[in-house]
């Protein structure tokens, strides 16, 4: 039997934190429990509007974020407000699979592509693994915005 499973990050800011992986993963935010978003309709904008009627207080409605795929195939990701920034690395990390298939010249320019898409969108560039057959196609590892490393594959 298997789980189902979302894959949580503690941050300081889980909505900006949740948007930097969702336009890096092409998940989205969800809306609101109980409402029924219109074709188009900004999600975070609909979550404001729900927390503000529900009586949440501003300092608390930055205290978690969530994102699903759209093909609702993948797992959710989860955002959780901590108080404290990370301070070492971590010990599980996304391995975001910018060039499946791919070998040598190819999957590095792919994957350098995506590394420029990543650092528009905030990410930072940690190092770059060159290909060591058989053990390795090459790889390059990367922090997001709050330093949670992860690598493009």
């Amino acid at each position: 039997m298997t789980s189902d499973f979302q894959v949580t990050f503690d941050a300081l800011d889980p909505l900006a934190l949740s948007t930097f992986w969702r336009d890096a993963l092409g998940y989205v935010h969800p809306g609101p429990p109980g409402v029924d978003l219109a074709d188009g309709a900004d999600p975070l904008a609909a979550w404001d509007e729900f927390l503000e009627t529900a009586g949440v207080p501003e300092d608390q409605r930055n205290s978690a974020s969530a994102l699903v795929d759209p093909d609702e195939v993948r797992p959710r990701i989860f955002f959780q407000r901590v108080p404290e920034a990370k301070s070492a690395k971590n010990r599980v990390h996304l391995d975001v699979r910018a060039a499946p298939g791919l070998e040598g010249d190819e999957r590095m320019a792919a994957l350098e592509a995506e590394c420029d898409r990543l650092l528009a969108l905030g990410a930072q560039r940690v190092q770059r693994f060159e290909p060591a057959p058989p053990m390795s196609l090459g790889f390059i590892v990367m922090a997001d915005p709050e330093g949670n490393e992860f690598c493009l594959d």
